[in-house]
């Protein structure tokens, strides 16, 4: 310490005396939820710019067949839904410092069911349909396991579904 003494702060305190009465994990919990802050409000404008676009496709009915946009709305929807989960994602961590996992498996759920429309739709090859679908079922059983096989359930406390992270 010997190297430090000779480093005095404006007060005359030395500069490794005000270092070790920093909180470090103050510091990381004010900077994580400021980040946080920045996530969810552009989370929240992403919201409403896909809402706002969802609603404009809709004027296309009047220039090409109702099957082609009813299928844009239905894909857009489901991303909007998928940015909702995430955003739930997002809140639970802010507000508890832990995220549940079947937030997560939700979120994945959503937006590989939108992929699936999304190849149903287009009407192409088979095999990504058919692999996509394998996913959702196997993504399907782990968020019944996930519920179901909680290890807090096992302890006999209250399961909040929460895990750190």
């Amino acid at each position: 310490m010997a190297a430090f003494d000779a480093v005095r702060l404006f007060d005359g305190e030395l500069l490794w005396q005000r270092l070790s009465q920093l909180d470090l994990v103050e510091m990381w919990s004010k900077g994580m939820k400021g980040v946080l802050s920045l996530v969810m409000l552009t989370l929240l404008i992403a919201l409403t710019g896909g809402a706002l676009k969802t609603l404009w496709e809709v004027r296309l009915l009047f220039d090409h067949s109702g099957e082609v946009v009813m299928r844009q709305v239905i894909v857009n929807t489901l991303m909007l839904l998928a940015l909702v989960e995430v955003f739930k994602t997002t809140v639970t961590y802010f507000r508890e410092g832990r995220v549940k996992v079947t937030f997560i498996v939700d979120t994945i759920l959503v937006v590989m069911l939108t992929e699936v429309i999304s190849q149903w739709f287009k009407g192409g090859d088979w095999q990504p349909l058919t692999a996509l679908l394998g996913s959702l079922v196997v993504l399907s059983v782990v968020r019944v396991l996930a519920v179901r096989w909680s290890p807090t359930l096992r302890t006999g406390t209250q399961d909040t579904g929460l895990v750190d992270l």
